[in-house]
C-alpha cells in the first residue's frame, strides 16, 4: 500500500493559518466557467462531520489488550490502519489514531506494534509504532485519556507494525510495581527500558549488546522477529519498587546473531543480569507467539514453528512452573498463535487459537481444568454474519478479564468473539463495528443521479460500488479474495464501468465491465500488452464511451479497445523507463469530448524526468506531447503523490498536482498555470517530507460559485497540510479538515457530484471516510 506524506500542526496554529490563507492569490487562474452567480469574496468554511463508509472490518488486527481491572478498557492494533478504544455501550469501536501525531507526514506510525496499559491506572495507554522496520526508527504514544490525546516520542530503534510476526507479544509492558518503567522487546536491537515512562530509553547490553543494520537484516531474510515479549513474575501492582524477576523471549533469529544460547532468558535483578531458561527439546528453536502469567504465578507458553501472520505449526503448549515444563496440548498441523489464561490452578480456563488451518474454519480449544481435557468452540460453530468465520489467522485471543464467558480473537478481516464460551455450541459475532481497516488505491465518483455514490477500488477486498454509505456494499465484479487496482465510470453514461484488479488466490490480473451499473459483470476476453505480469495499482483505465476502453498497466504503454476488451491495439505512447519500482501513465477522460483523453507520465520518481501531458483527440488510440507541460517544467514523483483530473462541466478543464505544486489547464493541456501557495516541505525529524499537492478531487460546485466545480487538494500550503478546497477556480483557498481528522495521511480522494462539500477519502488503513 502506496502511504503519502504529510504534516501536523496544532489547532490553533492550523486555524489562524486557514483564515489567513482565505484570501490568498492562486496565481491568476482564470474560472472554467462563467455566469452571473456573484463571485464569492474567498472560499471559507471547512467539512462539519466526519464519517467512516461502512465495510467492516477488512484488514488484519494484530492484537488485543485489555486493562486487567476494569471492566470494558479494551484495545486493539491493527497493522496498517492505527488503533481502536473499545466502547460497550455501543458494541463499537471508537478509533484513536486518526488526530495530532498521526498526519500524512506521519503515516507510518499507523502501524502499530504492540500497546500495553498501566495496571494501576486505566487512563493511561502506551502505543509503539512504525510500519517497517527499514523505514527507520519508530515512536511511542503516551495517552491519559485512554487515547483521545497523545504525546509521542521518537525511539532509538526501528519498529515493524505491518512486518511478518506482528501478532507476536506483547512487545512493550509496563512494570506493575513501578509503572513508570517500562521494556520493549525490539525486532533487531535487543531489548530496551525506559525509567521515564517512555520518554529515554537504554539498550539493555547485560542481555545483548547486538544491532543489526538494514544490511545485515536483508542478508537474514529481510525481516527479523528479534525480541518477542517480555513477562513480569509479580502478582502485585503499585509497590514502587520494581520488579526484580523478568522473563525474555527471544527468536532464534536475534538469538543466534547475538550469540545467546536459549529463546528464553531470566532476570532475578530487574534485568541486571540474565541467564538462560532451558525450552523442551520439541520447541528448540520454535517462536513463542505469547506467554501468559497466572494469578498462582505459573506461566503458560506457546510455541510454534512459524511466527505468522497465520502461524504456522507445529504448536505445542506448555506449563512452566517451579523451573518444570508440562506439555498441555501440540497439533501436528497447525500453529498456536493466540493464548489466554482466567485464574488459576485446576479449575484455570484456557483459550487457544490454532492458527494456519486454512479451509477449515477458525479453531479455538477451550479448556477449563488447566489444561488437562480440551473442547473445540467455534469450529462449526455458528456465526454471525455467515462467513465471519473463515479460517488462518487466529493469532491472538483473550478473555475478557472481567466475563470468562467472552472470548474474542482476531483474524485477517478483524475481530470475532463469543459471549457464550461455556454452552455447548457458543455462538459468534463479528465484532468490527466502526473498525474499518481497508486499503482504498482508488476512487471514482459518478454524475449526479447514479444509482451508487463511488467505485472503490481497493486491496485485498476488491472492487465494489457503494450504494449505501451505512451498509456493506454487494456489487462488484468478484466475490473473491482479490486487489482492486483502478476502475473508471462513464461519464454520459454510468451504467457502463470499466476496471482491473487481481485475483490473489491464484495471482491472476483481470479486467472486467458491466453494462448495467454493476448488477451484473463481465471479464475482458484479453487482457493488452503488459497487464498480465505487471499487476500493480500504479496504473489506469478510462472509458470514452459504451465497449470503448483505454487501459495503462503499471510499468507499460497503454493500449485500447473497441470491443470491450476482446482485442487491443497499443497506443503510440513512449515506454516507460524503469526506475526500481512500479510507475505508470494515468489517464483521464475528458467528460465533454469523447474523443479527448489524457495521459500523465509523472516522472516514476523524484530521480526520474520531469512530468510530462500528452494529448489524444481520437478516443485514447494516439498521443501528442503537450509542450505547455514541457514548459511548466512539471516536478518528477512518483505515480502515487501525483494526480490529474478533468472538470466534467467544461471540455479541456484539467487540474494537475506534481507532487509539489498544482497546475491547471483551461485548453486541453496546451497551456498551463501554476498556483501559488502550494509547496512541499521537507521531512524534519521522525516526520517525513510532507507533499506539496498529492491528490486532486473535483466535486458539486457550491450554490453561486464562479467556477462550476469544488476542487479539494491533498497538499501542503504555506506550511500547512491537509486537505484544501477551493470555490473559485483556485483563486482562494481554505483548509477543508482539521487536526482532529488526519487518519495518518490522506490517498486516494473524490468528491461527489450531487452533494456540495461530501467527500470520500482514504487514510492509511482506515478505510474511507466521507463528510458532510
Amino acid at each position: 500500500m502506496h502511504r503519502k506524506h504529510n504534516i501536523v500542526i496544532p489547532a490553533l496554529l492550523a486555524a489562524l493559518l486557514a483564515s489567513l490563507l482565505a484570501g490568498c492569490s492562486g496565481g491568476g487562474t482564470t474560472p472554467g466557467a462563467s455566469g452571473t452567480a456573484p463571485v464569492l469574496a474567498a472560499t471559507t468554511g471547512s467539512a462539519t462531520s466526519y464519517a467512516s463508509v461502512k465495510w467492516g472490518g477488512g484488514g488484519y488486527v494484530t492484537g488485543l489488550v485489555y486493562h486487567p481491572t476494569t471492566a470494558n478498557v479494551e484495545y486493539a492494533r491493527t497493522d496498517i490502519g492505527g488503533a481502536y478504544r473499545w466502547n460497550a455501550a455501543t458494541s463499537s469501536w471508537t478509533p484513536i489514531t486518526d488526530g495530532q501525531g498521526f498526519g500524512g507526514g506521519e503515516s507510518r506510525f499507523h502501524g502499530v506494534e504492540s500497546i500495553a496499559l498501566d495496571p494501576n491506572n486505566d487512563q493511561l495507554v502506551y502505543m509503539v509504532t512504525g510500519m517497517y522496520t527499514f523505514e527507520g526508527n519508530g515512536r511511542i504514544y503516551v495517552s491519559n485519556d485512554r487515547g483521545t490525546t497523545w504525546t509521542h516520542y521518537d525511539l532509538p530503534f526501528p519498529v515493524g507494525g505491518n512486518n511478518p510476526a506482528r501478532a507476536i507479544g506483547e512487545r512493550l509492558a509496563v512494570d506493575p510495581n513501578n509503572p513508570s518503567t517500562l521494556f520493549y522487546g525490539s525486532r533487531t536491537a535487543g531489548l530496551w527500558k525506559s525509567t521515564d515512562a517512555g520518554r529515554t530509553w537504554a539498550q539493555v547490553t547485560s542481555l545483548a549488546t547486538l544491532q543489526l543494520t538494514n544490511d545485515q537484516v536483508n542478508t537474514m531474510g529481510g525481516w527479523v522477529t528479534g525480541v518477542e515479549s517480555l513477562m513480569f513474575d509479580t502478582s502485585t501492582r503499585g509497590t514502587g519498587t520494581p520488579t526484580p524477576t523478568l522473563y525474555a523471549a527471544i527468536a532464534q533469529d536475534y538469538a543466534s546473531a547475538a550469540g545467546l544460547t536459549s529463546t528464553l532468558y531470566k532476570s532475578v535483578n530487574g534485568g541486571a543480569s540474565w541467564t538462560p531458561v532451558a525450552v523442551p527439546s520439541a520447541v528448540s528453536g520454535y517462536y513463542i507467539p505469547h506467554a501468559v502469567r497466572a494469578a498462582d504465578g505459573t506461566f503458560y507458553v506457546a510455541f510454534s514453528a512459524g511466527a505468522g501472520p497465520g502461524v504456522a505449526g507445529p504448536g505445542y503448549l506448555y506449563k512452566f512452573s517451579g523451573g518444570t515444563w508440562t506439555p498441555l496440548a501440540s497439533n501436528a498441523n497447525a500453529g498456536y498463535g493466540g493464548l489466554s489464561v482466567y485464574g488459576s490452578g485446576p479449575t484455570a480456563r484456557i483459550a487457544l487459537g490454532v492458527s494456519n488451518t486454512w479451509g477449515s474454519g477458525q479453531i479455538v480449544q477451550l479448556s477449563v481444568d488447566g489444561g488437562n481435557t480440551w473442547r473445540e468452540i467455534e469450529q462449526g460453530m455458528p456465526h454471525t454474519p455467515a462467513g465471519s468465520g473463515v479460517g488462518g489467522w487466529v493469532d491472538d485471543i483473550e478473555i475478557d478479564p472481567s466475563n470468562p464467558d467472552h472470548i474474542s480473537h482476531v483474524h485477517g478481516g478483524g475481530v470475532v468473539e463469543t459471549r457464550n464460551a461455556s454452552a455447548n455450541t457458543p455462538g459468534w459475532n463479528g465484532a468490527v463495528t466502526n473498525l474499518e481497516e481497508t486499503a482504498t488505491q482508488a476512487l471514482v465518483t459518478p454524475p449526479a443521479g447514479a444509482s451508487y455514490k463511488f467505485v472503490n477500488s481497493a486491496g485485498d477486498i476488491g472492487t465494489w460500488l457503494q450504494t449505501d454509505l451505512a451498509t456493506a456494499p454487494t456489487r462488484g465484479p468478484s466475490a473473491t479474495w482479490s486487489n482492486g487496482n483502478y476502475a473508471d465510470v462513464l461519464w454520459s453514461d454510468p451504467t457502463f464501468l470499466v476496471g482491473a484488479g487481481v485475483q490473489n488466490s491464484s495471482g491472476t490480473a483481470f479486467g472486467f465491465w458491466s453494462g448495467d451499473g454493476g448488477n451484473t459483470w463481465s471479464n475482458f476476453a484479453k487482457l493488452p500488452t503488459g497487464a498480465s505480469t505487471n499487476k500493480g495499482s500504479t496504473g489506469s483505465i478510462v472509458a470514452t464511451s459504451r465497449s470503448n476502453v483505454v487501459w495503462a498497466p503499471a510499468n507499460s504503454v497503454p493500449s485500447y479497445s473497441t470491443n470491450n476488451g476482446s482485442r487491443w491495439t497499443s497506443t503510440n505512447l513512449p515506454a516507460l523507463a524503469s526506475l526500481g519500482w512500479d510507475r505508470g501513465y494515468r489517464l483521464v477522460a475528458d467528460r465533454k469530448n469523447a474523443n479527448k483523453v489524457y495521459a500523465y507520465d509523472s516522472g516514476g520518481a523524484f530521480w526520474g524526468t520531469a512530468g510530462k501531458v500528452y494529448v489524444s483527440t481520437n478516443g485514447g488510440h494516439t498521443f501528442t506531447l503537450s509542450q505547455g507541460s514541457v514548459s511548466a517544467n512539471l516536478a518528477p514523483n512518483a505515480y502515487w503523490i501525483t494526480a490529474m483530473v478533468a472538470n466534467p462541466n467544461a471540455e479541456g478543464d484539467l487540474w494537475l498536482a506534481d507532487g509539489n505544486a498544482v497546475y491547471h489547464s483551461l485548453d486541453s493541456g496546451g497551456t498551463w498555470t501554476k498556483l501559488n501557495g502550494f509547496a512541499s516541505v521537507a521531512a524534519s525529524g521522525s516526520t517525513a517530507q510532507l507533499q506539496g499537492a498529492s491528490a486532486i478531487a473535483l466535486g458539486k460546485a457550491q450554490a453561486g460559485s464562479p467556477y462550476s466545480a469544488a476542487i479539494y487538494v491533498v497538499g501542503t500550503m504555506n506550511g500547512v497540510w491537509g486537505i484544501w478546497h477551493s470555490d473559485d477556480g483556485g483563486a482562494t483557498w481554505a483548509r477543508y479538515n482539521d487536526d482532529a481528522h488526519q487518519y495518518g495521511g490522506i490517498g486516494a480522494i473524490a468528491a461527489d457530484w450531487n452533494t456540495y462539500g461530501r467527500i470520500y477519502f482514504s487514510g492509511t488503513g482506515r478505510g474511507l471516510i466521507y463528510t458532510n
